[in-house]
């Protein structure tokens, strides 16, 4: 039905939804983050689209300490609750109370998160339709730069009592989903909103739905920006939608924190998972944004190195980089590189011992059965040396390999490719698939420089394993890029 209302001096229409209750709610924490937020007040509004019906309001003892900025912010210090009744206590009064509404909040995504946390606590699964006044005002009332609760209540001339307390706040929610209620698209919006296929309920405050309808289910990266436009993450997936999605439904305190501070997403296809994890580290390094961790701290990398001891007997060894004197080859996991090391002294029948996998004085299980003795005295060092001395050379062999690799493009009709040389990650590009490609002269218009980097070192080097004959392109000719210069053809491992 629909109902006429005068307010401020002019007529506007109130659409209420036949039989439908709407719960607002606030609540104030101790700010722990969502798996440690404790509730410290909770205030609820029963609100049937024209009137409050019933108001239910508590301070919450959330049995831990309240931290000093959040008792600067909201006034709530740990003696004001100290006789409150805890969550438990009031929990099946916040049933009650909510099971026949629509549950509202201003953020809703994280007032119910936070309450969801509290059922979950005590063994209770909580599950309510919800509604998020940010989202609905951002849709009904556009055009304002802030949409946070204080700017939103002031820009409007709602009445806003008793900021960061849950009954101020409450009530002010109130009125703002009332003023909401009038506008002619409301009914229509609210509807949409709850439908269980819109998704709407798990999207961040801020940002569109079309953004996200617009997002590919292909391989690329994508960016979230804040409401200044700014890059606030870098992330890349072979489905790009799909990891989007899975942003919003992680309810983790970092993501719940990235959400509310997301209001637009671009992106951009790759084609490929490599080249999409290639990107994605060049973009980290060039924007460093807030919410990516991984790829800002150093990776902790190891090499295989090796030195001979005062018996003349050469030693292949492992250890942290910094502590690898000339290193013969770099790890990024200790793991890869003990790995590797225990193949080649199987491979060259080497001395497990000599190769410092194991701390046996004599092996008693040399690796594959190769040991040749020098643990035993049964090899003399200058013929052990030479088999080092072919392990040694063998790593180098296989490091001074260069690649061009094919990977699938953005599109049917498109390929792209990345250049190693020598292991090194160069360039890449995308090129037409009809453009038959024998020589450098063939792709040197689609070169993108990109530099090398520890993070793309170890991408490159997990991806290499995985490929096969028809991933490598033999090109003739040469290049230069930069201050170096590529030699005739690529060898092909």
């Amino acid at each position: 039905m629909s109902v006429a209302k005068s307010e401020g001096g002019f007529s506007f229409w109130i659409f209420v939804i036949s039989g439908m209750l709407y719960t607002i709610i606030d609540i104030e924490t101790t700010g722990n983050g969502l798996k440690g937020n404790c509730i410290t007040e909770i205030s609820m509004f029963k609100f049937d689209g024209e009137q409050i019906v019933d108001e239910f309001t508590s301070l919450v003892n959330p049995n831990a300490p309240i931290p000093y900025y959040i008792t600067s912010l909201t006034g709530i210090d740990d003696g004001m609750v100290k006789n409150a009744p805890t969550f438990a206590e009031i929990a099946d009064k916040v049933l009650d109370f909510t099971k026949d509404g629509i549950f509202i909040a201003h953020s809703v995504n994280f007032d119910y998160g936070v309450i969801k946390e509290e059922f979950r606590r005590i063994g209770i699964d909580f599950v309510r339709k919800k509604l998020c006044t940010v989202r609905l005002s951002r849709k009904l009332v556009p055009g304002f730069q802030s949409y946070s609760l204080g700017k939103l209540c002031s820009s409007l001339d709602i009445p806003l009592q008793n900021r960061h307390r849950a009954r101020g706040d409450a009530h002010a929610t109130v009125l703002l989903f009332q003023l909401l209620l009038g506008k002619a698209d409301a009914a229509e919006l609210i509807q949409k909103s709850l439908n269980a296929r819109s998704q709407e309920a798990v999207l961040p405050p801020h940002l569109p739905k079309s953004v996200v309808n617009n997002i590919p289910q292909e391989a690329g990266i994508y960016y979230f920006k804040n409401t200044k436009g700014e890059i606030i993450y870098v992330g890349k997936s072979k489905n790009l939608k799909k990891r989007v999605l899975g942003h919003f439904y992680d309810k983790s305190e970092k993501e719940l924190k990235l959400c509310r501070e997301t209001a637009d997403i671009s992106f951009e296809t790759t084609g490929s998972e490599l080249v999409a994890l290639l990107k994605e580290s060049a973009e980290i390094k060039k924007h460093y944004p807030r919410y990516n961790s991984a790829q800002k701290k150093p990776l902790s990398r190891f090499a295989i190195f090796s030195y001979e001891d005062r018996n003349g007997i050469l030693h292949l060894a492992f250890n942290r980089l910094k502590h690898a004197p000339n290193p013969l080859k770099l790890f990024y996991n200790i793991t890869d590189c003990r790995n590797y090391l225990s193949h080649l002294c199987e491979q060259h029948g080497l001395c497990p011992k000599y190769c410092h996998l194991t701390s046996e004085t004599i092996c008693s299980d040399p690796v594959g059965g190769n040991c040749s003795g020098i643990c035993t005295g049964k090899l003399k060092s200058t013929a052990y040396n030479l088999k080092v001395e072919a392990a040694i050379a063998h790593i180098n062999d296989t490091s001074e390999n260069s690649y061009l690799l094919r990977e699938k493009g953005r599109h049917t009709g498109e390929q792209a490719f990345v250049f190693l040389e020598r292991g090194q990650y160069r360039v890449d590009g995308f090129i037409d698939r009809e453009v038959d490609i024998h020589h450098w002269q063939d792709i040197e218009a689609f070169l993108i420089p990109q530099k090398n980097t520890p993070e793309t070192q170890r991408i490159v080097e997990s991806f290499l394993p995985k490929y096969g004959p028809q991933h490598f392109i033999l090109l003739e000719g040469r290049f230069e890029i930069g201050d170096t210069q590529t030699s005739e053809t690529l060898t092909i491992f």
